[in-house]
């Protein structure tokens, strides 16, 4: 099967493309853990580079429209975003090159490993990550206003470790971009347990986060070649997603999110035992 663009994708991507960012935005991941396994499925003959460009566009789209959002919301640390973006950046670059000299089978088989991973983290998270407190005690450095309905707002306090969030950007910028997942199923859980900021800014700052990484590692490829097919996937993929993540915005204070993030897991370990299996 070549790689062209069949009629059926011109409905089919859209509809893809606006449930996975709403699901990515609702569960604060961003989209990629569930966008590539469906990708590695639907186009076997794509190459590594091609599979992860696709999702980084889609995932930049996403990003950008779940930032419009909670800008809006007051919810973003965006110093935090600007420190985690110096180390983060160049190692997406970085992982970029990197995955264009990885073969397909090579990409299927590391694919599946992180999805077990992730998968893993994601049922914890599901039972575990509710009942943590994320304040310490240590001197606020961080102060932001969320605005809430009616106009009223109100301020969140917390300090971030300046050395910590320096040493873990360099590693979830790189992944983001080698896999073209996006760094949520990273920076999250480093949000959350390692930096201890508050749940209600953890999802919107790594999504700031993923604007920018998604960012240099589409450029990088773009410099070297690497995105010559798959525009047109994207982009439709894309469409969907830009709505899919208001939606997601929405639906995140009204949905039942440990049942979401229970299958959304059971899934992940499934396809990431498929890929695993290709790729041996």
């Amino acid at each position: 099967m070549g790689f062209e663009v069949a009629a059926h994708h011109l409905i089919l991507l859209p509809i893809i493309g606006l449930l996975v960012a709403t699901l990515g935005t609702l569960v604060g991941l961003g989209g990629g853990f569930i966008l590539v396994p469906i990708l590695l499925i639907m186009f076997p003959d794509a190459s590594a580079s091609t599979i992860s460009s696709i999702s980084l566009t889609v995932i930049f789209l996403n990003a950008v429209s779940a930032t419009v959002g909670n800008y809006r919301a007051g919810r973003i640390d965006f110093r935090t975003a600007a420190l985690l973006s110096i180390g983060a950046i160049p190692a997406a670059a970085i992982g970029a090159l990197v995955a264009n000299n990885v073969d397909r089978t090579t990409f299927d088989f590391f694919m599946g490993l992180m999805l077990l991973l992730g998968s893993l983290y994601v049922l914890w998270r599901s039972y575990k990550a509710q009942a943590m407190q994320w304040w310490n005690f240590q001197v606020p450095n961080r102060e932001i206003t969320e605005r809430i309905f009616n106009g009223r707002s109100f301020r969140i306090r917390f300090y971030v470790n300046t050395l910590m969030a320096s040493a873990i950007s360099p590693i979830s910028g790189f992944i983001s971009s080698f896999f073209g997942i996006g760094g949520g199923v990273v920076n999250v859980p480093a949000m959350t347990f390692l930096l201890r900021m508050p749940p209600r800014v953890v999802a919107p700052t790594a999504m700031l986060l993923l604007v920018l990484t998604s960012s240099s590692s589409l450029i990088t490829r773009i410099l070297t070649d690497q995105y010559q097919e798959g525009w047109v996937r994207a982009m439709l993929l894309g469409i969907g997603a830009l709505l899919g993540a208001q939606i997601g915005i929405y639906l995140s204070s009204r949905v039942n999110q440990k049942f979401i993030l229970i299958l959304l897991s059971i899934s992940m370990s499934l396809v990431g035992i498929r890929q695993i299996l290709v790729g041996i």
